[in-house]
């Protein structure tokens, strides 16, 4: 609907039976194709630069504040992890993960026990598998990696385009519904004056 408003505008230009309130819809209609070719990709690509820095820098973070730590596993858990602390985890997407009840050492000498998950198929007790650990010690996501990270801000560019595009057109319609309104209530006003008189001889109707 844009798009053929914009299409017909130098046509109604010059056209005499075209009415100013059809100038002033294609000249709405010309104003949003604009926002959504040009304001709403710069949009999208400034939010998916921002998001993109803002991520770069949490991945940089996880990964100075996240460490490969080495476990054994004690027992298996009955209960479930909602970390899987096992690195092997992001690529084995299609393995069976386990929840194991496991004992590692902090960076403070300390030991710690607690349930982890992992992907290893070495879960008996006395194995050893790699779990993500902060600075303290304690059990953490592993860390997020500069592909998904990128994959994330994409999607969010894309995300605040469509975004930007679809409330320039929700913005649209509500000033073409505005402007029909108001067409109608003129119509209206000129009937209510015309209208007992149309078809009388001498009112010149």
């Amino acid at each position: 609907m844009t798009v053929r408003a914009v299409l017909g505008f130098g046509r109604w230009r010059h056209n005499p039976v075209c009415r100013a309130t059809d100038r002033h819809e294609a000249g709405v209609a010309l104003v949003a194709l604009l926002l959504m070719l040009l304001a709403a990709p710069a949009l999208g690509w400034k939010a998916g630069s921002l998001t993109d820095d803002a991520l770069r820098h949490v991945v940089r973070t996880q990964h100075e504040q996240r460490h490969l730590t080495a476990a054994v596993v004690v027992r298996a858990s009955s209960g479930t992890s909602r970390i899987a602390q096992d690195p092997e985890a992001a690529v084995a997407e299609d393995s069976m993960r386990r929840s194991v009840v496991a004992r590692w050492r902090a960076p403070d000498g300390t030991t710690r026990t607690g349930t982890v998950s992992t992907a290893s198929t070495e879960t008996a007790p006395g194995s050893r598998i790699r779990i993500w650990a902060d600075d303290r010690g304690h059990p953490v996501m592993r860390p997020m990696d500069t592909s998904t990270a990128h994959t994330h801000a994409v999607l969010a560019g894309l995300g605040a385009a469509l975004l930007a595009a679809g409330l320039t057109e929700i913005a649209r319609r509500l000033v073409v519904w505005r402007m029909m309104q108001q067409r109608y209530a003129r119509l209206d006003r000129d009937w209510a004056e015309v209208g007992p008189d149309w078809g009388r001889t001498g009112t010149g109707s």
